[in-house]
């Protein structure tokens, strides 16, 4: 009992650490968004993409739910695409770009707070939307009827004037680090409890072979577990704790990153775009498919760099000592 007692403690400060440290990215980032959201500057990033869209596979306006959904989140994006007239295949090129590339800002930003660096993380994600769109409308060549929304998403209310605007993206901004403290403070605890009651150590072994194909070691299932169920955001809190306690590499650390910028909550995120009426397991084949390929490809890269690196200093120390 006394040691599900210090467990609860040492789990709770931990969380609050971790709400601090990833809170101090999502409240000022989110609130500029809002704040940028009444502003004509979003608009003018949507008119600048516009021309690009063609080599996608898709209209101008798609620039609209893309723009939203990389500068706010998903449902911003999937309320951008129920305000256009698209094709089933537009439609799916466009959800595959924002599965791999969405709330951008705050998520690439708390994926920066583990230790990786910025242009890792957005080379991954926007390099994996331009990609897939290019790759789905060069080889899908049906979907061409129009794609019949079912539920439509509720509007954001509109706020006129600076006071209201502020206001707003103060609420929005709050809300975003209450939400991350609900998941993030209890996840700690329970991470804190399973690590005494030695159970993190039961499902590392478990999840070894897992993590062994990815290129990672076993101190990294955890974060992976987290990441792929409740989103990255939440992955990235666990593996901050994992860096500082568990001693997780700079190497594990990257790779695990990569692999969940790729591919996480993965249920919610794919059960989102349901009401768009697209094929939603092709969708999921997709992320999965293209993490585990992108981490193992990056993960024996890595080896072989650190092997040629090796090689050459004991090149170099056997010719000094000659």
């Amino acid at each position: 009992m006394a040691v599900h007692r210090i467990s609860w403690k040492s789990g709770l400060l931990a969380g609050l650490r971790t709400t601090w440290l990833l809170g101090k990215i999502i409240f000022p980032v989110t609130f500029i968004i809002t704040v940028l959201g009444y502003t004509p500057i979003l608009q003018a990033v949507i008119n600048f993409i516009a021309p690009l869209m063609k080599w996608l596979g898709l209209p101008g306006e798609a620039a609209v739910p893309l723009v939203l959904g990389n500068a706010l989140n998903l449902y911003a994006g999937i309320a951008g695409i129920l305000s256009l007239e698209l094709t089933v295949k537009e439609v799916f090129i466009i959800a595959v770009m924002l599965s791999f590339s969405h709330n951008l800002f705050i998520e690439s930003g708390v994926a920066t707070s583990v230790g990786v660096k910025l242009w890792v993380v957005l080379v991954v994600r926007i390099g994996l939307a331009v990609v897939s769109a290019i790759i789905i409308n060069l080889v899908w060549s049906g979907g061409g009827e129009i794609a019949q929304y079912g539920l439509v998403q509720p509007v954001e209310p509109q706020a006129n004037g600076f006071g209201e605007i502020a206001w707003f993206a103060v609420e929005k901004a709050t809300l975003g680090v209450l939400q991350l403290a609900i998941i993030v403070i209890p996840l700690m605890i329970m991470t804190q409890i399973m690590k005494d009651l030695n159970w993190m150590d039961y499902l590392s072994k478990k999840m070894a072979p897992v993590t062994r194909k990815l290129g990672m070691s076993e101190n990294t299932s955890f974060t992976l577990v987290t990441g792929l169920t409740v989103g990255l955001a939440y992955g990235a809190g666990v593996m901050i704790q994992a860096v500082r306690e568990n001693g997780v590499s700079k190497k594990d650390a990257t790779l695990a990153i990569i692999f969940l910028v790729a591919c996480h909550a993965i249920v919610e995120d794919t059960l989102i775009f349901v009401p768009l009426g697209i094929p939603i397991l092709p969708l999921l084949i997709i992320r999965i498919v293209v993490a585990v390929a992108l981490t193992m490809t990056i993960s024996r890269l890595w080896n072989r760099a650190e092997m040629a690196k090796r090689k050459e200093e004991t090149l170099t120390t056997y010719d000094h000592e000659r």
